[in-house]
């Protein structure tokens, strides 16, 4: 599936340029850290790292 993915931000047809932003939490319940993908604008990125920055 991750080929899928990568193939389909890399369209020349749509030539956005696309980040993905890997967040580290750690679960209330069992105190083991996860992670969360999410794939943003470009242009868009560092906005939302500073607004989770701040929210630590």
């Amino acid at each position: 599936m991750a080929k899928k993915v990568v193939a389909t931000l890399k369209s020349k047809e749509k030539a956005v340029a696309m980040t993905k932003i890997i967040s580290a939490y750690r679960k209330a319940k069992t105190g083991s850290y996860a992670f969360k993908e999410e794939i943003v604008l470009a242009e868009d990125a560092p906005k939302i790292i500073q607004e989770r920055l701040k929210n630590l």
